[in-house]
């Protein structure tokens, strides 16, 4: 974890940005005086670290005054780990992309982002991002980012043609979910759930459940601690998880620990050895971009299937922002390129690779219809960000080291332990 700095080494945070005259600048004025480079913290690969590369081509086309340079991050699982090493080593950058609101917090406490409130007014983003998105990216009631895509995080990937070999409808309920992972395995697919175990991908069927079992109500209790995770919600949510792995979805504990969620994706739409992937919607552009496949026609998506335990209008999500270092050495670039971002020209590009962007300049009608399904099933939904995302470092480190256990042993005895275990961290963290 970044820890907040002494008052000598925050003035020396600060002292690469007049942060009042920061603030004074009006909003005409960034594009117009933006030159020289900026520089942007990005951990992302493959087709999104593709587009990323794309919308800096394309500001750069818009703002000849400015380049573009890009700090890559060579990652495997969470890339928390390698952005604390960049920006704790002396990496200068103007902009983070950031995707967990505990991260957001642990940099604003380390005096390492800057607040954009006045930013944002002078802009005048409000017209481009309603209320809930700029909330999206506040920490205690500060604006520190601007939202720039967003995704469900509580739809199950499928290539269609498996699906139409064994003679099945995407699931709706858990019954048929389970019915239909005993119908993959007897059409000849050993694991027709594809388990990205190895890192942190497997921690999205414990999410999803926990909000078709407890609501959003009890996710978010569980994330600011006003339940214990030795509660019953969260053991009865291990024991639906359970049920899963008693139907003989996933195979070994050494296929589900093999890789992470590419690999998993891999198993699916180009080894046809695996059927459902749960995982957010950068599979979409995997899907289009690296995997050649027609959007709604060669794959799709289905929502979490349905309990019926009172909470199945609900979904996990998240979102990706671009947030201010303190220090950036091109403050107006920086400011210039966050918005453009929520341009209408921006947000084509990410239609263009299968994101979905909050801003009011976004055509709806350019996304793909895998797009317009997720996006309309969230809308329909009560929400809920990432559990995961929301977690102190360490205790999400525990939590993820604990499922793994789980999925070695699903039984009662380790439920029990798996909690217990959690919660002793959690009680560290906190």
């Amino acid at each position: 974890m970044i820890k907040r700095p002494g008052a000598s080494v925050r003035r020396a945070i600060l002292s690469g940005v007049a942060v009042s005259a920061l603030m004074s600048v009006g909003g005409a004025a960034w594009a117009q005086d933006a030159s020289g480079e900026l520089v942007i913290l990005q951990w992302l690969g493959g087709s999104e670290g593709e587009m990323w590369t794309r919308l800096g081509e394309d500001f750069s086309e818009r703002n000849p005054e400015v380049s573009v340079r890009e700090v890559g991050l060579t990652v495997q699982g969470d890339a928390r780990g390698p952005m604390r090493t960049a920006l704790l080593g002396g990496e200068r950058v103007d902009l983070i992309i950031n995707t967990w609101p505990a991260f957001r917090a642990e940099l604003a406490d380390a005096g390492i982002i800057t607040p954009i409130d006045d930013i944002w007014a002078e802009q005048g983003w409000d017209e481009d991002l309603g209320e809930s998105w700029k909330a999206l990216s506040q920490t205690d009631g500060v604006t520190y980012g601007v939202t720039y895509t967003y995704g469900d995080r509580s739809g199950i990937w499928y290539k269609t043609s498996h699906l139409e070999e064994a003679g099945i409808e995407p699931p709706q309920t858990w019954e048929e979910f389970l019915s239909a992972i005993e119908a993959l395995k007897a059409e000849g697919y050993a694991t027709p759930v594809a388990m990205p175990a190895k890192y942190w991908a497997h921690g999205e069927w414990f999410e999803n459940l926990l909000l078709r079992v407890g609501g959003v109500e009890a996710a978010s209790k569980l994330a600011s601690r006003e339940i214990l995770w030795t509660d019953d919600v969260v053991k009865e949510t291990l024991g639906k998880f359970a049920e899963m792995l008693n139907a003989g979805c996933c195979g070994t504990p050494e296929q589900m620990f093999a890789g992470d969620w590419d690999y998993a994706a891999d198993q699916i739409f180009t080894a046809d050895s695996a059927n459902f992937l749960l995982i957010g919607m950068w599979m979409n552009g995997r899907a289009i971009n690296e995997y050649g496949l027609e959007e709604g026609v060669d794959y799709s998506l289905f929502q979490f299937p349905a309990l019926g335990m009172g909470h199945d209008d609900t979904a996990s999500v998240d979102a990706k922002e671009v947030v201010l270092t303190a220090n950036s050495a091109n403050p107006e670039a920086a400011v210039a390129f966050m918005d453009y971002l929520l341009s209408p020209e921006a947000t084509e590009i990410l239609a263009q690779y299968g994101y979905a962007s909050p801003s009011n300049n976004a055509d709806i009608s350019l996304l793909g219809p895998v797009q317009q399904v997720a996006t309309a099933a969230v809308a329909d939904s009560k929400v809920h960000f990432v559990l995961g995302d929301l977690l102190p470092g360490d205790l999400v480190d525990e939590y993820r080291v604990q499922l793994q256990r789980f999925l070695q042993d699903p039984s009662e005895e380790t439920i029990e332990s798996v909690t217990a275990a959690i919660e002793a961290k959690a009680m560290e963290v906190y």
